[in-house]
């Protein structure tokens, strides 16, 4: 028979006064004003990595521009570290803005370059960034199609008639969406059917050590199945070993990203590369 304990609590950073609820406030505190600091300060780039079909694993397809900030002694920080605090916030808003500024930038310098771009559905609305967006697909058309924006499944499915809308608006300019992180959340296949992706990305913690997990394998194999039944191309994330490559091919997996073939990086490949033809 189930029992009373009034003083015990399951979760202590569910009282108010808990240590526990003082020290993430804190530290969500200290990550906000340092992303502050850098965004006001100009401190923010991209880092670059490679996505590499499989099939063809020394020339990549496209390049995902992952967003960093300068802490105030120069370190380079990635998103997975601020992020998840700023994302419903106007700072991440921000941060989406000048993700797609830099680029846009890149594409319009680098003609042959395809690049993806992370945004939150939240953004859809924010000005700024709608803005800067479409004054370079007036400017130069040819950018919508060398652009990809990657939604993540959970922020896609918060708003999901206005990521329709906004999806097909782009698509006809040339856009193509991914969805990012898919299998992490908990999409409704009735959004992913309306939604029309380009892309599918299938979440990283299902890819590390596959070669070894049998039950990675069935889950990897079910959401290709899905990808292909939406005409999707699916793009295996975080693969880190040869072993889970091979196997990862042999399950036809379209295109993989991760550490074994390339860590993100500010020094960008595909810039040495044009240097070295124009010597």
């Amino acid at each position: 028979m189930p029992q009373d304990y009034p003083n015990v609590v399951d979760d202590p950073t569910e009282q108010p006064d808990s240590p526990f609820t003082g020290a993430i406030n804190e530290r969500d505190r200290d990550t906000i004003a340092m992303v502050e600091a850098a965004v006001g300060a100009g401190d923010v780039l991209l880092a670059f990595q490679p996505v590499v079909p499989s099939g063809r694993q020394d020339r990549p397809a496209f390049y995902e521009g992952l967003i960093r900030v300068l802490d105030r002694s120069g370190r380079i920080i990635p998103a997975r570290d601020f992020m998840p605090t700023v994302e419903t916030m106007e700072l991440g808003r921000r941060l989406d803005c000048l993700a797609l500024e830099k680029g846009l930038r890149c594409l319009s310098e680098h003609p042959r370059l395809r690049l993806a771009i992370n945004m939150s559905a939240r953004s859809i609305g924010y000005r700024r960034w709608s803005a800067t967006l479409d004054d370079m697909l007036r400017r130069d058309p040819t950018v919508g199609e060398r652009l990809i924006l990657e939604i993540t499944e959970s922020s896609a499915i918060l708003m999901p008639d206005v990521v329709q809308g906004f999806m097909d608006d782009l698509q006809r300019q040339g856009v193509s969406f991914a969805i990012d992180d898919f299998g992490a959340g908990y999409t409704s296949l009735r959004y992913l059917k309306d939604l029309y992706f380009d892309i599918l990305k299938i979440d990283g913690q299902f890819i590390r050590g596959i070669a070894r997990n049998p039950d990675n394998q069935a889950v990897v194999k079910a959401l290709l199945s899905i990808g292909r039944h939406f005409d999707m191309v699916t793009i295996a994330e975080s693969v880190e070993t040869a072993e889970d490559t091979a196997l990862l091919t042999a399950l036809g997996v379209d295109c993989m990203q991760g550490y074994f073939f390339g860590a993100p990086s500010v020094r960008t490949r595909w810039a040495a590369a044009e240097r070295q033809k124009t010597a």
